[in-house]
């Protein structure tokens, strides 16, 4: 839900207050509609009418696409982790072959020299005193070599557990690869579906869905002036999405060419130095959460009660995002559907 914390900022100018109410207005309207579509559902949940079915499949894909990109960045970070491991086990693995020559030489060379009794060598000695003297000497060494033994152990045992820590992210490295490989199935079978769906509409349904961009067309910066001083980034980021405008929505990429929501919020942010995480759901727990009465451009706009959809925030009660598949990304009212955080970065 949307933090009601005050800000410290000056309020909104009469502006901004038209555009959220506005935004407000679009927001229950929105609701309406779903709460309509739910109710037209039938007893197993599905909804009768080809559009809304579209509408379902297009919302579980996207959710299916966020699943993929989760599993896709935990992979990424698996691979990190598992050649670490590969790199210290295999300098582990070089210091205990290296202990172990030691250790077998000193050995070889004590079994060498030491291979009468003590007492009989000490009875037998013509320098008693030069042989007790060497004696005390071999003592030391032989403690240093326990020591060294014992290091050798403790060497082996953290080799061991290097090994076992590989073994571990190897194994969660597949788990992840194939719940990413379901995703990738889930998406794919219901955007099939969906496309079937979509032939099966009237021209003025099928116009209707697609509902084109409702500004189509650039509306300027005059919000970007009226950032605090140290917003630059989010300056930055508004001014890369604005260049992604036109490109189209592919699931699971991240830019340049294309981008599914996430990825759009991510690329953007990247060209402003800063890194997001892949997925809208840990996007919106990027930063500080502010009222949407209180959004300004840059901050994250998360919808839906998962936060299945992230949008960014551009002013005038507008967002630029990746809508779905088959569409470009492209300004839309912040309030297209149920708000349910804006994020400060």
């Amino acid at each position: 839900m949307v933090s009601h914390r005050r800000s410290t900022q000056p309020g909104p100018g009469p502006a901004l207050r038209a555009t959220v109410l506005t935004a407000a207005a679009a927001t229950a309207t929105a609701a309406a509609a779903l709460g309509a579509s739910a109710a037209s559902a039938d007893p197993q949940g599905a909804p009768r009418t080809a559009k809304a079915r579209v509408d379902r499949l297009y919302t579980e894909a996207e959710r299916a696409t966020q699943s993929y990109d989760r599993a896709g960045e935990n992979a990424q970070r698996l691979r990190g982790e598992i050649a670490r491991a590969q790199d210290r086990a295999a300098r582990e693995q070089e210091r205990v072959n290296r202990m172990r020559t030691e250790l077998g030489a000193a050995a070889s060379a004590q079994y060498r020299s030491g291979g009468i009794d003590p007492s009989l060598a000490l009875l037998l000695s013509s320098d008693p005193d030069g042989y007790l003297d060497r004696a005390a000497a071999l003592e030391r060494v032989t403690d240093l070599q326990t020591a060294r033994l014992h290091q050798l152990q403790q060497a082996r045992r953290g080799l061991e557990q290097t090994r076992a820590e590989a073994s571990r992210a190897l194994a969660e490295l597949e788990r992840e690869r194939a719940a990413a490989t379901r995703s990738k199935r889930a998406v794919t079978q219901k955007l099939a579906e969906a496309k079937r769906l979509l032939t099966t509409l009237t021209g003025a349904d099928r116009a209707g869905f697609e509902r084109a961009s409702r500004s189509g067309r650039d509306l300027g910066f005059p919000d970007l002036a009226d950032l605090p001083a140290g917003s630059g980034r989010a300056a930055a980021a508004v001014i890369a999405v604005r260049r992604a405008l036109g490109h189209p929505y592919v699931w699971g990429a991240n830019g340049p060419s294309g981008f599914d929501c996430s990825g759009l919020m991510q690329w953007a942010y990247a060209q402003a130095g800063v890194g997001l995480p892949r997925t809208s759901q840990a996007q919106r727990y990027a930063g500080r959460m502010v009222p949407l009465s209180e959004a300004r451009p840059g901050d994250l706009v998360a919808y839906r009660a998962d936060a299945s959809h992230i949008a960014m925030y551009v002013g005038h009660g507008q967002v630029i995002h990746a809508p779905y598949p088959g569409a470009s990304v492209r300004y839309d009212p912040v309030g297209m559907m149920p708000v349910s955080s804006v994020t400060r970065v």
